[in-house]
C-alpha cells in the first residue's frame, strides 16, 4: 500500500488518540499538503522540528496498529465482504425456493453495497 494511504488509514483509526499539536501538524502536512516550511511557519517552531514531530507521529500510528490491528483486520473483514458480495451476485432469482428467500437475499446485497460504500469513505 502506498504510504500516504497507508498513513491515512492510521490516522483514521487512531488519530483520535494523537495529541491535539500531533493531529494538527498531522493534517496539515497530510490532509491540506503543506510542505515541512510552511507548516513550520504557521506553528512559530523550526522545519527540523516539524519533521521530527511527523516522524514521531508516524511511529506513535505504526506502534498503535502493532498492538491493537485495527487497520489489518478492517482489510481482513473487507476482504471477506468482497468475497460474501462475489458469491452472492452469483446467484439469481431461480437458486431460491421463495420468493420472501430471493427479496432476503436482495435487501442482503443491499445491505453489504451500504457497508462498501461507508468504508469507502474511510
Amino acid at each position: 500500500m502506498e504510504k500516504l494511504a497507508e498513513m491515512a488509514l492510521l490516522a483514521d483509526f487512531y488519530g483520535p488518540l494523537l495529541t491535539k499539536k500531533q493531529r494538527n501538524v498531522w493534517d496539515l502536512h497530510y490532509e491540506q499538503d503543506l510542505s515541512l516550511a510552511e507548516i513550520a511557519e504557521i506553528e512559530n517552531i523550526s522545519r527540523q522540528a516539524i519533521y521530527d514531530l511527523l516522524k514521531r507521529t508516524e511511529r506513535i500510528l505504526a506502534e498503535y496498529e502493532d498492538k491493537l490491528g485495527l487497520v489489518q483486520r478492517f482489510w481482513t473483514e473487507r476482504e471477506k465482504l468482497m468475497e460474501v458480495q462475489a458469491l452472492m451476485q452469483g446467484l439469481n432469482e431461480q437458486d431460491y425456493s421463495s420468493r420472501a428467500a430471493w427479496e432476503r437475499h436482495q435487501r442482503i446485497s443491499t445491505m453489504i453495497e451500504d457497508v462498501f460504500i461507508n468504508i469507502s469513505a474511510v
